[in-house]
């Protein structure tokens, strides 16, 4: 009897949320490794970003979206924002059942990759000034010199479809010469929605200096979380759908240049996309 509840529960889908459509780069690399997978994207566009708003908002969006994720059916959810991560995913995993799989600095694999013993950290302010992070950088860092730097406006200005452009790179630019003068060899990207300016933080620091990410990191924990629940979904080819809050029409405009077959953009029941609370 519990095998057979298990088996039908495999069949679920998977949530997994941001505060717009940087949480994508993880969606995809979860779609690489589990591609039987149905999954279920919210960008919670109306109230982005999440970097610059108090953690009792933060934390309380994290509830409303988990509620509507887990009214689809949810199995597993994916906090794909650092900021949220840092706010919240501890919180969720005393609230709900399922597994929670959250997002952070990429700060253990840049430190064993430094070769100066120094490395910066793109990210929000409030992923930097939050216990978790200081808690990262004191487990897997020692020995190394961690610059954080705050990126303000960056996750804004590339939702807005800045990924390419001069702006993009000059912004970009003044957030990165700092780390560079204070010697660091490695770059994390401290956000979801860095990854897809990773070209142009490349560009800028060199091909002398490592950029890291983590998205294939959260994709294998998941898997290994599903593995342990019993709950991987083994056949068929799994389909994403996405919901967003806030003007509809604007997040279609950047969809297509990240993935290009999505679909509709659904709006986010008014339920799901009030105003945080704790």
């Amino acid at each position: 009897m519990q095998s057979s509840a298990r088996s039908s529960f495999a069949t679920a889908p998977i949530g997994v949320f941001d505060s717009g459509v940087g949480g994508l780069t993880i969606l995809r690399e979860i779609q690489a490794a589990l591609p039987c997978e149905d999954l279920v994207y919210v960008a919670d566009a109306g109230h982005l970003p999440y970097g610059d708003k108090p953690l009792e908002f933060v934390r309380g969006r994290a509830f409303a979206i988990t509620d509507f994720l887990l009214g689809l059916g949810a199995k597993a959810i994916v906090v794909a924002c650092n900021t949220a991560t840092a706010a919240a995913v501890d919180a969720l995993r005393e609230r709900y059942t399922v597994p929670f799989i959250g997002v952070e600095p990429a700060v253990k694999p840049a430190a064993a990759a430094s070769r100066s013993r120094i490395i910066g950290v793109l990210a929000t302010t409030a992923t930097l000034e939050s216990a978790r992070y200081a808690a990262l950088v004191d487990r897997f860092a020692q020995g190394t010199k961690v610059l954080g730097q705050s990126c303000a406006g960056l996750a804004d200005h590339i939702e807005r479809g800045g990924l390419d452009d001069a702006e993009t790179e000059e912004l970009v630019r003044g957030f990165v010469a700092p780390l560079l003068a204070a010697g660091a060899d490695t770059i994390v990207l401290g956000c979801t929605h860095y990854p897809l300016i990773a070209h142009i933080v490349g560009k800028i620091a060199g091909p002398q200096v490592a950029v890291i990410e983590n998205g294939t990191a959260v994709a294998r924990e998941l898997a290994r979380q599903l593995v342990a629940h019993g709950n991987l979904r083994g056949e068929g080819m799994g389909t994403p759908t996405f919901w967003a809050s806030g003007p509809i029409a604007e997040i279609e405009q950047v969809f297509p240049r990240l993935w290009p077959a999505h679909g509709r953009v659904m709006p986010l029941p008014e339920t799901a996309s009030g105003s945080g609370s704790a």
